[in-house]
């Protein structure tokens, strides 16, 4: 579909970029180096479709599109942004963005987005999200890498929905992480977040743990306990470590998911349940399901919305920040260590996973610090 793209971005070397290939593309193209001219143009209805940068001399991107969407709500706009971080992403969808591209970007994919975007025009949210600028350094998802871009645009995609979300990754990800983000930047923020770990709770007690127990219910339930379904009301509720759980309790959880109900061991009466499920492991749950340890049509329950995350050793970045660090200290003298012993150290943090990668780099940093000689 022909049709006319507005681009703003401050940086002449994106804007000849941009305007080549979407010329090739048969796109009439407008381009600026300043959020006042685009405005004015979508206020005057130029343009079928907007792209824009967020960091602007003029103005921030994203707080230009509020005021976009307000004077032409059915104008699809695409985010592109160099701050590839998950609140740019979420701030992006909040205000209305129709996609959030990171930069660098891969044309081919821009020019599908933008087809997309001219054929099907996406349904937006009206401006709600108020983000507090600093609140990006709370969120603990600093991944720089394609694939967590990838994540992140996803995510964004996700903070207005109820979808379940079923997270996979190796131990270490941040699993949990991207189940609190979920929750804290989502429509149930106000409601409660409550994790339980499969695998640390006996199985003979997790279906009291989920849904509570009666007085009396069992030997030693000497009270009413309240269950974890119970507590996450209005809230989150994310099940980690969702392959050790028995088949027993996968029978009742298939049936809450399916009835939105459920009753206490030992109790008679259903309760009604009102919660978001968020899901996690680092199995193979399609392998269990052929094994029949996992239910398939749980799995299928659960699997709405699947998600994984990369493992540290395809986060290149990650390595680059610290090493950056401790190149430095070098480069001030403070060579505590030779450079084949911090080598050596660097390629068994790679070989670990990341909780692992964090508690080492504590104690080798609590290490090297004591060993700075005082000025």
């Amino acid at each position: 579909m022909v049709g006319t793209i507005l681009v703003a971005d401050d940086d002449q070397g994106i804007r000849t970029v941009l305007d080549q290939a979407l010329g090739r593309a048969n796109y009439t193209v407008r381009s600026t180096g300043n959020a006042a001219t685009l405005y004015n143009w979508v206020l005057e209805g130029s343009g079928d479709l907007v792209l824009t940068d967020v960091v602007m001399p003029d103005e921030n991107g994203l707080d230009l599109l509020p005021r976009l969407k307000k004077v032409r709500p059915e104008l699809p706009v695409i985010v592109m942004s160099a701050q590839n971080t998950l609140l740019t992403a979420i701030k992006a969808t909040e205000r209305g963005a129709y996609d959030y591209l990171p930069k660098p970007f891969d044309l081919k994919e821009l020019l599908q987005v933008v087809e997309r975007a001219l054929s099907k025009p996406k349904k937006v949210r009206s401006p709600g999200f108020d983000a507090d600028e600093d609140e990006d350094t709370k969120i603990p998802l600093i991944g720089r890498s394609p694939a967590m871009q990838e994540i992140y645009r996803v995510l964004a995609r996700l903070m207005g929905t109820d979808l379940t979300v079923m997270i996979t990754g190796e131990s270490g990800t941040g699993k949990e992480l991207v189940a609190r983000a979920l929750h804290e930047y989502g429509k149930r923020k106000n409601g409660p977040f409550v994790p339980i770990n499969m695998a640390a709770i006996p199985k003979e007690l997790i279906e009291s743990e989920l849904f509570g127990h009666e007085k009396g219910a069992f030997t030693g339930a000497d009270s009413r306990a309240v269950g974890r379904f119970e507590q996450a009301q209005g809230g989150t509720l994310f099940l980690d470590e969702i392959g050790d759980m028995p088949l027993e309790a996968q029978t009742r959880l298939l049936r809450v998911l399916q009835q939105g109900e459920y009753t206490t061991v030992g109790g008679r009466t259903a309760m009604k349940t009102d919660v978001r499920i968020i899901a996690a492991t680092n199995r193979d749950l399609r392998q269990f399901v052929r094994q029949g340890l996992f239910r398939e049509d749980l799995f299928y329950r659960l699997n709405v919305v699947p998600l994984r995350l990369p493992p540290y050793v395809r986060e290149p970045k990650m390595f680059q920040i610290w090493s950056g660090i401790f190149w430095h200290w070098r480069r001030k003298g403070r060579n505590i260590l030779s450079k084949a012993l911090i080598k050596m150290r660097w390629n068994f943090l790679k070989s670990t996973n990341g909780r692992a990668m964090c508690v080492n780099l504590k104690i080798w940093f609590s290490d090297w610090l004591l060993c700075i000689p005082k000025k």
